[in-house]
């Protein structure tokens, strides 16, 4: 038994923040965000829109893309940094019951911008293993509500979205997952991480008024280490596969910054038509950013039923995967 990705969908909040929009907000300007991370505008979700909420509109999506009702589906996965609630319950709870899903497993992942690959490997570790036959895996993210709108250096950056796929049981090997690579190093955990709220530093009116429950950043050492990573972990699953970069149709790296994904793409000799890039319209999703960049091409007749794809992503913990895979679901066009 395989596991096979079957379907892909994504949900975009209504509402858009341009770079012109942050010149009022934070002392910056269209020039120096384009020029720094190549994101022109990103989607904020409104008020009384929830993670889950948005997750919800992503899944619905994929699974009616994949023939399934939602009966079909057996375990639900989500990966989020920004769930509804912040101990429990897990967002992926709230998004069976708002699909009418019962009796049914669920959890959220904590993985970061990494978070829908670990999402995608534990899909694929259920199904082989015969414990499931079709799995819905969410990366939804509210990031407006844990970005500090004070910091210019991260405010910028982050959007809201939800991406979601089905991932099913098959029989045939050509339609499998071909091979996942993930990591961690908590070693550089620093670099990116949410300091406050947590056990390590509780809630308290110190934590909240110096804004620690937010994202933090340490932007350049950031840079400089995923670049790297991104490029070494690439090469290793293309080694492993005996692959070359020419025999993939669609490289689909996390949409963090453009910098990074020119960067990887170059050192991987991609060219530009293989490297898909959503990073100016809708900023970094993290765990969302992956699936809606899929969606997107699978939306405009560019992702056809067999192509090989190249999932690669960086995130706080830090950690970071890849993933080779066919895509088994049905063509837009």
């Amino acid at each position: 038994m395989y596991a096979a990705l079957k379907s892909i969908g994504a949900y975009v909040p209504k509402k858009v923040l341009t770079n012109k929009d942050f010149e009022t907000i934070v002392d910056t300007s269209d020039e120096w965000i384009t020029k720094r991370t190549g994101i022109k505008e990103r989607h904020i979700a409104a008020e009384n829109e929830t993670t889950s909420d948005m997750g919800v509109e992503a899944a619905k999506l994929a699974i009616h893309r994949a023939g399934l009702k939602i009966d079909d589906i057996d375990m639900i996965v989500c990966a989020t940094i920004s769930p509804d609630y912040l101990c429990m319950p897990s967002t992926a709870c709230m998004i069976a019951s708002k699909l009418g899903r019962i009796n049914v497993t669920a959890f959220d992942i904590s993985a970061a911008c990494t978070g829908f690959i670990y999402a995608l490997a534990v899909a694929k570790a259920f199904i082989e293993s015969g414990m499931k036959k079709n799995v819905l895996i969410v990366g939804s993210e509210k990031l407006s509500a844990i970005v500090d709108y004070t910091d210019r250096t991260t405010c910028v950056l982050f959007g809201d979205g939800a991406g979601a796929a089905v991932v099913s049981a098959t029989r045939n090997k050509a339609e499998a997952i071909k091979d996942i690579h993930i990591s961690a190093d908590g070693n550089f955990s620093d670099l990116l991480m949410t300091p406050g709220c947590g056990t390590n530093e509780p809630c308290s009116e110190q934590v909240l008024a110096e804004k620690r429950c937010t994202m933090k950043m340490k932007g350049n050492e950031t840079f400089k280490i995923a670049v790297r990573t991104l490029t070494s972990d690439v090469v290793n699953i293309l080694t492993d596969n005996e692959m070359e970069a020419g025999d993939i149709k669609h490289f689909i790296p996390h949409q963090a910054n453009y910098r990074i994904i020119k960067a990887v793409g170059d050192a991987l000799k991609m060219t530009d038509e293989q490297v898909v890039l959503t990073v100016h319209k809708y900023g970094n999703t993290s765990s969302a950013s992956i699936p809606m960049a899929m969606n997107d091409i699978w939306e405009s007749g560019r992702l056809q039923r067999g192509d090989t794809m190249l999932l690669d992503a960086f995130g706080g913990g830090l950690t970071w995967g890849s993933a080779l895979l066919p895509f088994a679901g049905k063509s837009s066009k």
